[in-house]
């Protein structure tokens, strides 16, 4: 099933920029390895998106420097950047402006999880014809992905993101909410150098 033609994709991410991407990750392979790392990753959300049919956003942590600028291929997409506010308060601000802009299904993820696919993305925009919240878990207790066809903003408050508490809060907020929630395939990002391991050995073992 296509996404609806409502259909809004928000994709936070960060120009590739050395020393200002994947720092946790940096700490134990170095900058530089870490920037390719990161770049690989975004190439990958790219490749995944590109054919998915959604209005596509990307949410800039900060503006850019001198040099790191976002890949060209990315020109197609709407670029703005996050509003001020922790991880929770950003991405209620990227729903809130998508539903303005008429979305009836928003999806967001981020650029660290290489297991993500197209398909992946497809099934999330097939639940929201029919639950109101989906939602992909994490290996480490957070999410790669979350989505909804309108705003719940208890969803982004009183939770320690970048914690594994993430998940098991959200959907404990989705319950007292009352909403069906779609769950996905869980999926492991790559924000330090065990999950990187993880991934090259997966890889290596020709799996997805």
């Amino acid at each position: 099933m296509s996404a609806p033609s409502t259909a809004h994709l928000l994709i936070f991410a960060r120009h590739p920029e050395l020393g200002r991407v994947k720092t946790r990750l940096a700490a134990g392979i170095g900058a530089e390895v870490a920037l390719a790392v990161y770049e690989e990753l975004l190439q990958h959300t790219y490749d995944v998106t590109a054919g998915v049919a959604a209005h596509k956003t990307v949410w800039l942590a900060e503006a850019p420097t001198t040099a790191g600028r976002l890949p060209a291929v990315w020109s197609s997409y709407e670029q703005r950047l996050q509003f001020p506010g922790d991880l929770g308060l950003k991405m209620q601000a990227a729903f809130s402006y998508a539903f303005s802009r008429g979305a009836t299904a928003a999806v967001i993820i981020g650029t660290d999880c290489p297991g993500l696919t197209a398909p992946t993305l497809q099934q999330a925009y097939a639940a929201l014809a029919t639950h109101e919240m989906v939602i992909g878990p994490a290996e480490d207790g957070g999410y790669y992905l979350l989505g909804m066809n309108e705003l719940y903003q208890d969803l982004f408050a009183n939770k320690s993101w970048s914690t594994d508490s993430v998940l098991a809060h959200t959907l404990a907020d989705a319950a007292r909410l009352g909403l069906r929630v779609a769950q996905l395939p869980t999926l492991r990002d790559v924000d330090d150098a065990a999950d990187l391991a993880a991934w090259r050995a997966t890889s290596n073992n020709g799996c997805s």
